[in-house]
């Protein structure tokens, strides 16, 4: 099965858009635009004490407009499409977001995805937007985007969340076509959305194939009842893994500071359905939870000793690149037919991060030998 793998354009400081001209070579399906306030790094560990990631940069949040980055990508490349992932729905207004989505489509002449999720605590609560009922949020959202773009005029909605009077958006679509929306879900609720609404899908958490298959097929299911092509939904996902060039280096990365605090991204319940109490206790919600500015340093050391490399092994593909290449495989097997590879070992600090990149694209090759070529 022919797959076409994507990649990241990191949208912080420094930003480097001389890369765009590499990824525009025909080798990516796309490219990737993250959107965040800030990172899920804790602020107590991002310190020389325990990594000297923090030499090169004084902050894990250094963190520029994602939709503003893909305006910039967008006039520097000439063929791959580009993807904000995600866009939260909460600190951004859905007309805004229509509004925005067909600015940067123009200048990229068709090839802007709007990426779009219900949101983060992290980059959400911080700043005083309301995170009330997110996944009704977003789905209302969604709906306005949609009837902006697709009303011939004004137009007025009454809705839970946003109210629409006489409302017009009579900038019309680059080449007669709307951009494709694709959407971060997981959850049962936000699967049946994806699959109401979405162009493309690509779970916040799939920690098997089989888990992927599952909620791929919810979103299938969804979009059939609602009268729309299962099959024209592309499949996507972030598959976080860790890579090393053998055993000495992956053991080496695994006791990294930053590595292990992968973990708090994942939640108790998760962990413990391979088997491990979780570090943080038995509570912990995973991403949901992180408020990277008031974990506190001792709390991150304490989680630190607790945690043992077999959690991490358990939830994330790891080994080799060719290792990791068979694996991602599987989840292609599943359906996933646009995966970026993230590796975490860059995360280990600046000598990994720069054999992280290397161990990336070997992945890539053999993923796309194991599938028989680019889709």
């Amino acid at each position: 099965m022919k797959v076409q793998p994507a990649a990241f354009l990191r949208t912080t400081l420094p930003l480097d858009l001389t890369v765009l001209e590499r990824l525009d070579s025909g080798r990516y399906h796309s490219i990737w635009l993250p959107d965040h306030m800030v990172s899920f790094w804790p602020d107590s560990i991002w310190t020389p004490e325990f990594t000297d990631l923090a030499v090169a940069s004084p902050s894990p949040h250094r963190h520029l407009d994602g939709m503003a980055v893909a305006a910039a990508a967008a006039v520097l490349t000439e063929n791959v499409p580009l993807v904000t992932s995600v866009v939260d729905t909460v600190r951004r207004h859905p007309a805004s977001l229509a509004q925005t989505a067909l600015t940067i489509d123009h200048l990229a002449k068709g090839r802007f995805i709007l990426g779009l999720g219900s949101g983060e605590a992290e980059n959400i609560e911080p700043y005083g937007f309301d995170f009330d009922r997110p996944v009704s949020r977003f789905e209302e959202a969604l709906h306005v985007i949609r009837l902006l773009w697709d009303s011939d005029g004004p137009v007025s909605f009454d809705g839970q969340f946003y109210r629409l009077q006489h409302a017009r958006l009579d900038t019309e679509p680059y080449d007669g076509r709307f951009p494709p929306i694709w959407v971060g879900a997981s959850g049962p609720r936000s699967l049946d959305i994806a699959g109401r609404y979405a162009d493309g899908w690509w779970p916040a958490g799939a920690w098997t194939p089989e888990d992927y298959a599952q909620k791929l097929a919810r979103v299938r299911g969804s979009a059939e009842r609602a009268g729309r092509d299962p099959m024209a939904i592309t499949p996507c996902f972030i598959q976080v893994c860790v890579m090393g060039r053998d055993d000495t280096a992956l053991a080496e990365i695994l006791e990294a500071p930053l590595v292990k605090s992968f973990l708090l991204q994942v939640s108790a319940e998760l962990l413990s359905s391979f088997g491990f109490d979780h570090p943080m206790g038995e509570d912990w919600r995973g991403f949901h939870d992180i408020d990277p500015a008031v974990l506190t340093r001792d709390r991150i050391i304490d989680f630190l000793d607790r945690v043992e490399p077999e959690m991490i092994l358990a939830v994330v593909p790891h080994g080799t690149p060719e290792q990791v290449a068979h694996t991602v495989k599987e989840y292609v097997d599943a359906g996933l037919r646009v995966p970026k590879i993230l590796d975490y070992g860059a995360m280990a600090g600046l000598d990994h991060a720069a054999a992280s990149a290397d161990n990336v694209r070997a992945a890539e090759d053999e993923l796309i030998a194991l599938c028989g070529g680019v889709a």
